[in-house]
């Protein structure tokens, strides 16, 4: 009898739990996760909008400015299908200045002109490897007849100035791969490796090779070995244009990876030192070092101007861009593409020019410019805010143009949505869209500011399924 009543029991509570409409499920799901102690001095802030009406189904604190994180890219991105088209492809210029002689011998300089574009050399896509590009330039230099070179090889990131890394940034952030700046004339994604090894005898451990060399640098070892399971700790203290990387914290006895990825200081330079290495290799001989446009002009010397262009490189779509930028989270590409919305928009092109533009373009789309507090391009800097309101609205409005396909298509999956994430410390967000097997239409953005402890993205996830 007891267990009979149970059942029925039961049987009735899953019948309500079923006849709850699905903003009675999220009131109580968001309660249930106000009352976790992991919330207890978190700010929680949820916009989940009809994506049929753009009106709002459920929202709690969704008019209060909250760190990004990643989350940002969704607004970002659209931002540049908006202003720069789905087609938009970036130029790096490959030239020399100076003249020829009979014998092949260039007196003059080879120059690589930066035009921004964020994959040049990168392995994401066939037509930019580092090796496809490489293979180029000397194919088009030995075209033109050049067998010697006496002058230098030079990376000309003029185009958008010196400065790489947004203000705003941690300190701890910035000369690791995910903290790369954004160069005129990036490289390789401007990414190299060090590999790792912890050595239990002396609580030591070696680096034990960059990958690909860099003899130009100096790499300072402060790290100690950590406890078995511990894993990687380690950050690359390397400031951008700096030739001296600090290597602190701890790698675990027995990690199971290689090492980590840092960024490169200056890879207008690595660009050009690359090139010239490459023709070294196989006997084009360059008579001075390589330089840039920025060390030419602090040295107080002239840049050389192109008179003779050998070959020019276009960088993927944009559409394909953006895939990789919102499905792998690749910062260095929000900071490239915020940089040419401010280029593109008849702005010197510099992070805080983009944010501007980003804030007017939807500014003029009727969202509350003062919601959107924007310092950079990725959502890296903790000091971005922005409302889920905003952002909600951006994904709403995104919905109506021609190159949302693609837009859509570089939303990863998460919990079973098109969800793109968004994680700095403390900081957890999801942004993007789900359709129910109802059919309903959702577009969601859920973010937790401050809170405590670890996995927390199961407890937001809790909450986003009760639209399932």
């Amino acid at each position: 009898m007891l267990k009979r009543s149970i059942t029925i029991i039961l049987i009735l509570v899953a019948g309500i739990s079923h006849a709850q409409s699905p903003t009675q499920k999220l009131e109580q799901a968001y309660n249930n996760l106000l009352a976790d102690v992991q919330t207890k001095y978190a700010t929680l802030s949820l916009c989940i909008l009809d994506a049929n009406s753009g009106k709002i189904l459920y929202a709690r604190n969704e008019n209060l400015g909250v760190s990004t994180a990643s989350t940002l890219k969704t607004i970002i991105s659209a931002t540049a299908f908006g202003v720069l088209g789905k087609d938009f492809r970036y130029q790096t210029t490959l030239g020399y200045n100076g003249t020829i002689s009979t014998d092949g011998t260039l007196s003059g300089n080879l120059i690589i002109i930066g035009g921004g574009d964020p994959t040049l050399g990168s392995w994401r896509y066939p037509s930019t490897k580092e090796v496809t590009i490489l293979n180029s330039w000397v194919q088009a230099i030995k075209g033109a007849g050049i067998k010697k070179i006496e002058g230098s090889v030079i990376g000309d990131e003029s185009v958008w100035g010196s400065q790489t890394t947004p203000d705003g940034w941690v300190w701890q952030d910035v000369g690791n791969y995910y903290g790369s700046g954004a160069s005129g004339l990036t490289w390789r994604e401007n990414q190299f490796d060090l590999h790792l090894h912890a050595n239990g005898s002396d609580n030591s451990v070696s680096v034990i090779k960059a990958v690909p060399a860099m003899p130009y640098l100096k790499i300072v070892n402060e790290l100690k070995a950590g406890t078995e399971g511990t894993g990687d700790n380690v950050y690359a203290y390397l400031p951008a244009l700096s030739n001296i990387a600090y290597l602190r914290g701890t790698w675990g006895l027995g990690t199971p990876k290689s090492g980590i990825s840092a960024a490169l200081p200056d890879p207008a330079f690595d660009a050009a030192f690359r090139l010239q290495d490459t023709l070294q290799r196989i006997g084009i001989k360059v008579s001075a070092e390589p330089t840039t446009s920025r060390i030419l002009v602090a040295d107080k010397k002239q840049v050389p101007v192109i008179s003779q262009k050998l070959t020019t490189i276009s960088s993927p779509s944009l559409s394909e861009i953006i895939y990789w930028f919102n499905k792998k989270s690749v910062n260095l590409y929000g900071e490239h593409l915020i940089k040419t919305i401010a280029w593109k928009s008849g702005k010197t092109p510099t992070t805080k020019n983009g944010a501007t533009a980003v804030i007017n373009y939807w500014g003029q789309k009727g969202i509350d410019k003062n919601a959107l507090n924007i310092l950079d391009g990725s959502g890296l800097s903790p000091g971005t805010r922005v409302t889920t309101y905003a952002m909600a609205n951006v994904l709403f409005q995104a919905q109506k143009e021609d190159w949302f396909v693609d837009y859509y298509k570089s939303f990863p999956e998460n919990n079973g949505m098109k969800l793109k994430s968004g994680t700095i410390n403390d900081v957890s967000a999801f942004a993007g869209y789900y359709t129910a097997g109802s059919g309903n239409k959702y577009v969601i953005v859920i973010n937790i500011n401050n809170y405590s402890g670890s996995g927390i993205n199961k407890k937001l996830f809790r909450v986003l399924d009760a639209l399932k």
